[in-house]
């Protein structure tokens, strides 16, 4: 523990001039006294760490000293290809190991280019979770995180509906979308999804599984993520849009169904209006998403949910007046 914290000094050093001893104890969550001693013993140790006294004063490394404990661990070098994920590596239990990477590789860089972390990180920020939303964070996450990057085989109990189902998966990849995340893993030689959040239970300390080269989880969620867009839109509208209505559509329903009955739809009448089949999740559904565009949809069939329409238009107009 002391060991580790050390060489964490040492590079917290090597990043910076100078640093307080407030600032080493802040970044180490030990006493100002911890650091002191700390300081004494690598003097002692043969590392040139000097102690400006004062005010002003502080710890710096003297004569030009670099350290060669830079080397990245595989949690670490793992963990630095998704530095630009905070939220994530911190929900996944490996905030610590990515704040060593960087770190570390920080101490490698020439002087003039040790803000390079900061600069971007100034710059550039993912926020993944939509709007008007507070995700949680999976209880369950680190282990089956754990269990992805050892390439370790997981029993799990996973809430369906109204029931719960044992399964023993072969995690492969984990997925965060809109703030949720999702695991794809391989369960009776088929790849299937499953939101984290419905595990009520994991035992990640299963065997080791081979992993098959051939999967491209990019390109895995990419399909599976179109497909299930699509198996969810069981029913069609009617509706004839204005040119505003076009423009909307495809941000209001699903997108790709959109833009496809766009393209297949009638050509416009003399007032610029398109007629298209929509398909849809569901009629309610439908009518929160199409109702919102106001004038700028009309929606012709089925016939029982263009009265809904028509008796909304005339409750909303009786307010108004």
């Amino acid at each position: 523990m002391r060991a580790g914290r050390l060489i964490k000094m040492v590079l917290l050093l090597q990043a910076r001039p100078s640093m307080t001893g407030a600032e080493l104890a802040r970044e180490l969550d030990v006493s100002e006294r911890t650091i002191t001693r700390d300081a004494l013993a690598l003097s002692e140790a043969g590392v040139p760490v000097y102690a400006d006294r004062g005010r002003a004063g502080g710890y710096r490394l003297v004569g030009g000293y670099r350290t060669r404990l830079t080397g990245l661990g595989r949690s670490e070098a793992e963990a630095l290809f998704l530095s630009g994920l905070p939220g994530a590596l911190r929900e996944m239990g490996l905030e610590d190991a990515a704040s060593a990477a960087r770190l570390k590789v920080s101490a490698a860089l020439l002087p003039s280019l040790r803000d390079a972390s900061h600069s971007a990180a100034q710059r550039f920020h993912l926020d993944a979770p939509g709007w008007y939303q507070e995700p949680g964070t999976p209880e369950l996450l680190p282990a089956v995180a754990d269990a992805v990057w050892d390439d370790r085989r997981i029993r799990a109990r996973y809430r369906r509906q109204d029931t719960e189902v044992e399964r023993e998966l072969e995690p492969y990849g984990l997925v965060l979308k809109a703030g949720v995340w999702y695991l794809c893993a391989r369960a009776d030689a088929a790849f299937r999804v499953y939101r984290i959040d419905r595990f009520t239970a994991v035992d990640a300390d299963g065997e080791l599984f081979v992993r098959d080269e051939e999967f491209d989880l990019p390109g895995f969620w990419e399909e599976r993520a179109a497909q299930f867009a699509r198996s969810i839109l069981h029913a069609e509208v009617v509706v004839r849009v204005t040119e505003e209505g076009a423009r909307r559509l495809p941000y209001v329903t699903d997108r790709a169904a959109a833009r496809e009955a766009l393209a297949a739809a009638e050509p416009p009448d003399g007032q610029g209006r398109v007629t298209l089949t929509l398909p849809v999740e569901s009629h309610e559904v439908a009518f929160g998403q199409l109702f919102g565009l106001g004038p700028h949809a009309e929606l012709l069939a089925p016939p029982d949910l263009r009265a809904r329409f028509a008796e909304a238009a005339d409750r909303a107009a009786r307010l108004y007046q």
